[in-house]
């Protein structure tokens, strides 16, 4: 049964892959030096014209970047197309230094849209790190991103590396049955807000033998999606994979079905977590939320739930977060905290967490700071198997210094 059900959930990756192929070597071919672009030079004029061409085709295509370094200020391909496309990078679109805009490279609109290619997103990210106000005010001076996915339906994006985005590297809004495979984010672990993959208000989304190196989440999923599945992510250095921030503003809707599984992290500030603000700016629920089959190496916060999640201090601690939590589980994770909390659970006080499970976990800490330990508020979690630390082997401390 454990066979078939596992085919049944990958049956519609599978068939996207297959579809996709075949457009891919069907259709015609719109190089973007056939219409003026040349290397060292902006190209955003003829990749818009190429993509124009190549989305008004009644049968599959594709556009083509060759090898090469490319200049790009933002650019907003749009749909939907009238069959089958394919974006394939193989050269260096370079964003300007200036930090000005949404994005590197926007994609809006488009089915069966396939991003491909050995090339590189290079998004000149220091100047804009350098103008990133965060920790300052709640609401952040907008920089641009390197790709900006909206409304994309039943696509893969593979094979594409994204450099040094000024901002999250990946942002995907409204999308569904969206797969990225082998994709390889990188920027300093320095270098603030940079989350290599945000989730927003989407569904089906697979994010598969993926590489991320960078300065917050590697991969955040956001409010308002259903089935996220990320498989087979190397992580670090970064602040872990995470669901949330939940609560912050008020439009926000419920996250139902996360799995995160066979990830390794190295070296993050955080391992896998569940974040929402207190004080609350809305009220909904996250459920079946599941972490399995987890590597940690040198990992601060493992294992964490932070219904106090308030970055620099801009809440109202003193409210207990009105997001509710249920069903979460977290089985076998295993290696080495950076940390002596290894494990930290803690719930909202007048929404307390149900049906959590952890089951096998075997860590270490070889640190100066005393034994590895968990630490609990405001849950009753179901126990068993092996327990290093013994789970809710003591209470979280109130008021304690909220995750990154």
């Amino acid at each position: 049964m454990g066979l078939i059900s596992n085919f049944v959930a990958l049956l519609p990756v599978l068939l996207l892959l297959v579809s996709n192929s075949k457009a891919q070597s069907s259709g015609s071919v719109f190089d973007i030096t056939k219409y003026g672009a040349k290397p060292n030079a902006d190209v955003t004029a003829a990749l818009v014209s190429a993509w124009k061409e190549a989305c008004a085709s009644t049968t599959p295509s594709k556009v083509l970047i060759p090898k090469g370094s490319y200049g790009l200020s933002q650019s907003n391909l749009k749909g939907p197309c009238k069959s089958a496309i394919e974006l394939q990078i193989e050269g260096t679109l370079q964003a300007p230094a200036d930090p000005k805009g949404d994005g590197l490279l926007l994609l809006e609109y488009v089915d069966q849209l396939t991003v491909s290619g050995t090339g590189v997103l290079d998004g000149q990210g220091k100047a804009g790190w350098e103008k990133n106000d965060c920790h300052l005010k709640k609401e952040c001076t907008k920089l641009p991103m390197n790709l900006k996915l909206n409304f994309v339906t039943n696509s893969i994006v593979k094979d594409i590396t994204s450099l040094d985005s000024k901002n999250y590297h990946i942002n995907l809004l409204g999308c569904k049955n969206l797969t990225f495979d082998h994709v390889t984010i990188t920027a300093p672990g320095n270098s603030p807000n940079t989350d290599g993959i945000h989730v927003s208000s989407s569904e089906q989304i697979n994010i598969l033998n993926t590489n991320i190196a960078t300065g917050d989440d590697c991969i955040s999923v956001g409010d308002t999606n259903k089935q996220v599945v990320i498989s087979d992510v190397t992580c670090g250095p970064g602040h872990g994979i995470s669901i949330g921030s939940l609560g912050k503003y008020s439009k926000e809707k419920e996250v139902v079905g996360v799995t995160v599984k066979k990830c390794k992290l190295t070296d993050t500030t955080n391992g896998v977590r569940i974040k929402t603000w207190p004080d609350s700016a809305v009220a909904f629920p996250a459920s079946d939320m599941h972490f399995e089959d987890i590597e940690m190496v040198n990992v601060s916060n493992p294992v964490i739930i932070d219904q106090e999640y308030c970055p620099w201090n801009q809440c109202n601690r003193k409210v207990p977060s009105k997001i509710k939590i249920s069903n979460v589980s977290f089985k076998n994770i295993r290696g080495t905290s950076a940390t002596p909390v290894a494990v930290k659970i803690v719930c909202s006080q007048s929404n307390p967490c149900e049906g959590v499970e952890v089951a096998d976990i075997d860590l270490t800490y070889s640190g100066s700071e005393g034994p590895i330990k968990s630490q609990c508020a405001n849950v009753k979690p179901v126990i068993s198997g092996k327990q290093n630390p013994p789970i809710c082997g003591e209470p979280a401390p109130a008021g304690g210094p909220s995750s990154d």
